[in-house]
């Protein structure tokens, strides 16, 4: 047996001390949560999110001032809430005037679809707003004086002529286009968009309202303006004559809306459709308005079509089940009769104060818009009229060569195009949008503060719950040579907490205080993957961080679990709120206690994230200013083209990412305006050739823009950077790593 050498026994004496050597104090309670920590935040999250919904309508009343003193003033009153409906919805392109509607006829084909004796059938088109032109059936009567003008909306999944009786599916009774044409009303019937699949497990309407959100309009605004251009139509040329709307499903939420918003509507009969939204979250992505809940359930919307009559036909509604994939799952139910008399009742007491009291008409019927629903409506418009007996038997299509899927695709395009059009315009209006004082720093900075707010605010949304204190937990979790890893807990609000891994260096001296880089995971991460494991995308760079001697904390965040976490970003939404409405008080609150810690420098804590936790990095940093710079790893790019092209081959629009739309940055913060909250902090952009997130083209137009604020404008050289490599989606740890040393002054090791 060999006696060991004089200095092997001296290194694994120095080694032994190094790994007893003191830590320094964490003055925690301990963390005694079993199972996976991950699972055990989210599902808080969840809880959280599900009580905040169901508190939304108590809260509903402090956004509302209703003057019952008259009508007028009643009207007046509510006129702010109706003006904040048709912005979330995205009515925000004027419409196009026009003096009739063009028939859609070619020379080999008339636009006369069908007639009897009582009713003519012309298939019409229309502008609607921008170069979108709508596309649908015009019912007129024959003989006779017209008693009301109405706009006829069948589900997303029928056809014009179903209701109009030109196609089967529906008896004549319940095809209640024709029977109000053949009741004396000239009906006007648009075509929705359908549910069916533009591509594998992605819906025709999921598709166009995932860019249509990122530009600030929707796909049910778009339908909106469509029946409300014809509501200018009917006004135009029929000043006296009453104006209706009626749809059903998905028809019925148009009509709900368009009422809710334009006065001009007389009436409004609303079937299959109306109820609580508090599940809303459940319903196709979309029917997802941001912020729809913080003024809105469809009671409110009821109170701003009173004193106007309103209809509701609590009758059988679409019913489908959605199991996403590509898409966001979801469900379509008939309303429940129970939440439906609930919801009116909130109705009608929410307009209790009105003289005389309005009419909000319930019908609990079997058949959808059968007699009894239309006989109601048809009398609200005008009274006295008397609903016709229904045919018996469908009317001829005499069009010979129509085709409706090819109708279909046509109006898809228009729509498309028109959101398309928006975001080659974006750059333009966000540069109006985005225009602090650059005169000086000090004027940058104070003007920079209302685009802050406006971006947490109206892009994230900010919860106003008092936040909870620290409760800090901590047990060890991690070790190596040359640091120590605690998992750490802390308390943010009920039922939401904050996890990561603090890693401290085994090295560090009393009272010394150094800087920390909070090192943030990507999509369906944890902290432990980028400390060891030497994962293909990290490469363990928060441990390597530690190994130069600085503190790393390594956060948790809530992008994980698929559905789990993507159906957070549904419950928070209608609620005007999102993912980082409560990433941003987690980080907040993990800054916080970091800076309670003694042998922490609270001036030098930086964030370093890559791909998710890139675009954390964007969207942080710019709210909690703690954060002394930030790097983005994976990620910059020009996000709102990514976002809404749907040409662009690394768009999202056609992946499985449903909750990565976010509602009008288009016209407000891209990359560039986001990296401005950061200024005049440091900032780099971490970017690999062969990452597929972009290409360098767009990620260089946009990191174009940031240089030219911190360089050109601010005149701060060296606080911008960005380190482009040859390399995929991963850490590069090495610009980044000198970027860090230099910025927060940490000698290289």
């Amino acid at each position: 047996m060999k006696t060991p050498a004089p200095a092997a026994i001296l290194f694994a004496g120095l080694l032994s001390l190094q790994l007893t050597q003191a830590q320094p104090p964490l003055d925690t309670k301990p963390l005694t949560i079993e199972g996976d920590i991950a699972s055990h935040l989210v599902a808080g999250v969840d809880r959280f999110l599900l009580r905040e919904l169901s508190d939304s309508v108590a809260q509903r009343a402090r956004h509302w001032q209703r003057d019952f003193t008259s009508q007028e003033a009643y009207a007046k009153s509510v006129e702010p809430n109706r003006q904040r409906l048709a912005h979330i919805i995205g009515l925000r392109d004027e419409r196009v005037e026009f003096d009739g509607l063009t028939l859609a006829s070619t020379t080999a084909e008339s636009a006369l679809a069908g007639q009897t004796e009582r009713i003519t059938v012309r298939a019409v088109r229309w502008p609607a707003f921008g170069d979108v032109t709508a596309t649908g059936l015009l019912l007129e009567p024959r003989g006779r004086d017209t008693v009301a003008n109405v706009v006829a909306l069948p589900d997303c999944n029928q056809f014009p002529e179903q209701i109009a009786g030109l196609e089967k599916g529906l008896p004549p009774k319940l095809q209640f286009a024709r029977r109000l044409a053949e009741s004396g009303c000239r009906v006007v019937v648009p075509l929705l968009v359908n549910r069916a699949e533009k591509m594998s497990k992605l819906s025709n309407r999921e598709y166009l309202y995932r860019a249509a959100f990122e530009m600030g309009r929707h796909l049910v605004g778009y339908e909106v303006q469509q029946s409300l251009a014809l509501v200018d139509w009917f006004k135009r040329r029929w000043a006296d004559t009453p104006v209706g709307i009626v749809g059903w499903g998905e028809g019925g939420l148009i009509a709900l809306y368009a009422a809710a918003v334009d006065t001009r509507i007389d009436a409004a009969c609303v079937s299959g459709y109306f109820d609580s939204r508090q599940a809303i979250w459940q319903e196709p992505i979309d029917r997802n308005v941001f912020g729809l809940l913080e003024q809105f359930g469809d009671a409110e919307l009821a109170s701003l079509i009173a004193p106007r009559a309103l209809i509701i036909d609590a009758a059988k509604g679409p019913e489908a089940i959605i199991p996403g994939g590509r898409g966001a799952p979801a469900r379509v139910v008939t309303p429940a009769i129970e939440s439906v008399r609930a919801e009116v009742a909130r109705a009608r007491q929410l307009t209790s104060g009105l003289e005389p009291e309005p009419v909000i008409k319930l019908l609990a019927t079997t058949k959808p818009l059968g007699g009894q629903a239309l006989g109601q409506f048809l009398d609200t418009l005008q009274p006295g009229a008397a609903l016709g007996q229904a045919g018996t038997a469908n009317i001829p299509d005499r069009r010979n060569g129509f085709h409706a899927a090819k109708r279909h695709a046509e109006q898809m395009h228009k729509l498309d195009r028109h959101t398309q059009w928006l975001l080659r315009e974006s750059p333009y209006v966000r540069k109006q949008f985005y225009r602090p004082d650059t005169s000086s720093l000090a004027k940058f900075e104070a003007s920079n503060e209302k685009y802050r707010r406006l971006f947490y605010d109206e892009v994230i949304g900010r919860f106003d719950n008092e936040v909870l204190p620290f409760n800090a937990r901590s047990r060890k979790s991690h070790e190596s040579e040359k640091w120590v890893g605690h998992e750490v807990v802390l308390d943010v609000f009920p039922d939401v907490i904050a996890y990561g891994i603090l890693i401290l260096p085994r090295d560090m001296k009393p009272d010394e205080q150094r800087p920390v880089v909070v090192c943030q995971h990507g999509l369906e991460g944890r902290p432990r993957d980028i400390i060891e494991g030497d994962h293909y995308a990290y490469h363990d760079f928060a441990a390597k961080l530690a190994e130069r001697g600085f503190i790393t904390f390594s956060p948790q965040n809530l992008y994980i679990f698929t559905d789990r976490f993507r159906t957070l970003q549904r419950k928070a939404n209608p609620l005007k709120k999102s993912l980082f409405s409560v990433i941003i008080p987690q980080h907040q609150q993990i800054v916080d206690w970091l800076k309670t810690l003694t042998y922490v420098d609270k001036k030098r804590i930086a964030f370093y994230g890559l791909s998710y936790g890139g675009k954390t990095a964007m969207r942080v940093p710019p709210v909690v200013t703690d954060y002394c710079l930030s790097i983005c790893s994976a990620d910059f790019n020009e996000w709102v083209d990514k976002n809404a092209s749907t040409r662009n081959p690394h768009s999202y629009v056609k992946s499985g990412e449903y909750e990565i739309f976010e509602w009008d940055l288009g016209s407000t913060f891209n990359y560039a305006e986001m990296a401005g909250l950061i200024a005049p902090r440091p900032f780099m952009v971490e970017r690999g050739h062969h990452d597929g997130v972009a290409s360098d083209e767009t990620v260089g137009f946009e990191f174009a823009k940031v240089r030219y604020l911190y360089q050109g404008k601010l005149k701060l050289p060296g606080r911008c950077e960005i380190e482009w490599f040859d390399g995929p989606h991963t850490i590069n740890g090495e610009g980044t790593f000198e970027f860090l040393h230099r910025h927060l002054n940490w000698p290289r090791r």
